[in-house]
């Protein structure tokens, strides 16, 4: 089903992530993982539009309240972001088994006019289904959107999250700088 002219398309070029280069990552090096060899069954590619059938929805509600969302909700919102070319990042993990999203994780990049125009990177909604978890998939998809971010130009790339997980966004190189403060206002959850 096509909508907005989008049939069955990846929301960014796949060959971007040919370029991830896990050669020095310790994620590689002790476990063998990278965006090529994620496991069994498993592969690490763009989200793509026939992705509403094969359960990413679901998957995000794992993290966080998604609500209701149609399939045309959800073409209407993929081509938009497609639209902001350079701006989304959605990667996500398939078994290919039970073709089945399992693992999903967002680079959003900001165009700034500071640094030279350069461009500044957040990691968003890293989610690995219950079931998957203890496989470093969370790590693979963190080290893939960061050094993405890198690839891309982002002068930094910064993420937010609870306490509890500072440790494991430690792994991957991300620290909390104590002269910066994370203030938010929501205006619904």
């Amino acid at each position: 089903m096509a909508v907005n002219g989008i049939g069955n398309h990846d929301l960014f070029d796949k060959s971007l992530l040919d370029t991830i280069d896990f050669s020095n990552n310790p994620l590689y090096l002790q476990y063998g993982v990278n965006p090529s060899n994620v496991g069994e069954s498993l592969i690490l590619r763009p989200l793509n539009t026939e992705d509403y059938d094969k359960g990413y929805l679901e998957l995000l509600t794992q993290l966080t309240i998604v609500g209701d969302i149609s399939r045309e909700k959800y073409l209407e919102r993929f081509a938009d972001m497609k639209s902001c070319k350079g701006s989304y990042y959605i990667i996500v993990i398939e078994d290919v088994s039970t073709k089945k999203i399992v693992g999903s994780g967002t680079l959003a990049v900001e165009l700034k006019y500071i640094h030279r125009a350069a461009l500044r990177g957040r990691i968003e909604d890293i989610v690995v289904d219950q079931n998957y978890r203890k496989r470093h998939l969370g790590r693979l998809l963190v080290d893939t959107l960061t050094i993405l971010s890198e690839n891309i130009g982002c002068y930094k790339t910064s993420l937010d999250c609870r306490e509890g997980l500072i440790p494991f966004y430690n792994q991957s190189g991300f620290a909390k700088e104590e002269d910066r403060n994370y203030l938010c206002r929501r205006f619904f959850n």
